[in-house]
């Protein structure tokens, strides 16, 4: 699996910023995919005494959610750790792993923000855009937006709002338990997002496809 859309990773902090502007412009906040089977979730972990991460892609059966693929792949990091730029630290490694898929995922679930971000253009919406797939943005901590708290039960949302603008939806995928930061990634409609992102958390706070690319990346820095 390869990107459709190619650009440097080798950029400064000004061209990154600037590039993140442009390419916020392709993002599409509608439903645009046929039917949905393989369901990929991505992590990256860094290790804390080098400069070395690691990137795991983790492809779920849509239906039974039992694990189809993964496949790990350890790097250096290139990108200096900048708020609001995670995605010039992260996926450099990811287009790595994805580049080793032999399943083609229909839906991408990112540990991260997706269009809750403050240029509209957070990792699942660069990732979506560069591979050119539906991608939804789950993250476990607000990046920015005001948001009431959602009712206690599974399946309460609130939305998540940034200068009189609906950025996302506050999930609440089990009973009592903190929400996630659920957003558009591309190609996708907020509402369908955060369906999936039920459908994918039958039992814990995290959807799966989070859930098994964090103990894959974890289990490999053990290593």
């Amino acid at each position: 699996m390869k990107p459709v859309f190619n650009h440097s990773w080798l950029i400064n902090e000004a061209e990154a910023l600037k590039l993140q502007q442009a390419l916020s412009a392709k993002v599409i906040k509608v439903d645009r995919f046929n039917h949905i089977e393989l369901i990929a979730g991505t992590d990256v972990a860094y290790q804390k005494e080098s400069n070395k991460l690691v990137a795991a892609v983790v492809v779920l059966d849509a239906n039974t959610l039992d694990i189809v693929e993964t496949v790990i792949v350890e790097d250096t990091e290139q990108f200096p750790y900048i708020p609001g730029l995670f995605s010039f630290r992260e996926l450099p490694p990811l287009v790595k792993a994805f580049a080793q898929l032999k399943n083609t995922p229909d839906l991408v679930v990112c540990d991260g923000q997706g269009y809750a971000h403050p240029r509209r253009f957070g990792l699942a919406c660069h990732l979506g855009v560069i591979f050119n797939i539906p991608t939804i943005g789950c993250g476990k901590t607000r990046l920015l937006g005001e948001h009431e708290e959602p009712h206690e039960k599974r399946g309460a949302m609130a939305p998540l709002m940034d200068n009189n603008e609906i950025i996302g939806n506050v999930l609440r995928t089990q009973d009592g338990i903190n929400p996630v930061y659920i957003s558009v990634g591309h190609r996708i409609s907020l509402e369908t997002a955060c369906d999936w992102i039920l459908k994918l958390s039958p039992k814990y706070r995290l959807p799966e496809t989070t859930r098994q690319a964090d103990q894959l990346v974890k289990a490999s820095l053990k290593k």
